[in-house]
């Protein structure tokens, strides 16, 4: 089978932006350019391992879309906007199956489902090793105690510190390396290394 030459397709081209398309100006450039692209876009819908009559839906929805947007204005070329809409409605197909209806877990009580809350003597427990945290973080030296509150309480990186401190990153991890060692040493003893050395 031989291609039909481009011949009076210069004609064929989309008005500009300006120009409102007529109903049968739009089902002309759908039959000319959407259509013969049927087969392909099947084999797209389907590769997303889709059934063969979920497909048949999905491609009716993106006729759907390409047709609605089309009368607005004419896509060209045509053939990389339909993809882009069949992509976008399985996109839009997996978020909505990944959807848990609000009703499901409207009423979380009626599920008597243990939830994981902390009885009194694990509230009682952590508060009292955040206060030995505290008191040991106390016990830092200023500009190690500086550093290890930045880095391990508010989150930011060796540079963030070092410009806020006004000191060079390496300076901000020989502090911050001695601080977390005095930490452990404050907290849980001398560490026990082999030989008797540090």
């Amino acid at each position: 089978m031989t291609e039909a030459p481009d011949k009076g397709r210069e004609d064929a081209e989309p008005p500009g932006p300006a120009v409102a398309m007529t109903a049968p100006q739009v089902d002309a450039w759908f039959v000319r350019e959407i259509l013969p692209l049927e087969a392909a876009l099947m084999h797209f819908l389907l590769r997303s391992r889709r059934s063969s009559s979920e497909a048949d839906d999905l491609r009716q929805e993106v006729y759907v879309r390409v047709y609605e947007a089309a009368r607005q204005k004419i896509p060209h070329p045509a053939k990389p906007f339909l993809f882009a809409v069949a992509r976008n409605l399985l996109v839009d197909r997996v978020r909505h199956e990944q959807v848990v209806a609000i009703e499901t877990v409207a009423d979380v009580d009626t599920l008597a489902v243990a939830i994981d809350e902390p009885g009194p003597d694990r509230s009682v427990i952590a508060r009292q090793e955040l206060r030995r945290l505290e008191a040991a973080i106390a016990r830092l030296p200023r500009r190690c105690r500086q550093v290890v509150v930045l880095s391990r309480i508010e989150g930011l990186s060796r540079r963030e510190i070092a410009a806020r401190l006004g000191i060079g990153e390496a300076t901000v991890s020989t502090h911050l390396t001695e601080g977390m060692y005095q930490l452990a040493k404050l907290l849980y003893g001398e560490p026990h290394t082999q030989g008797g050395k540090p």
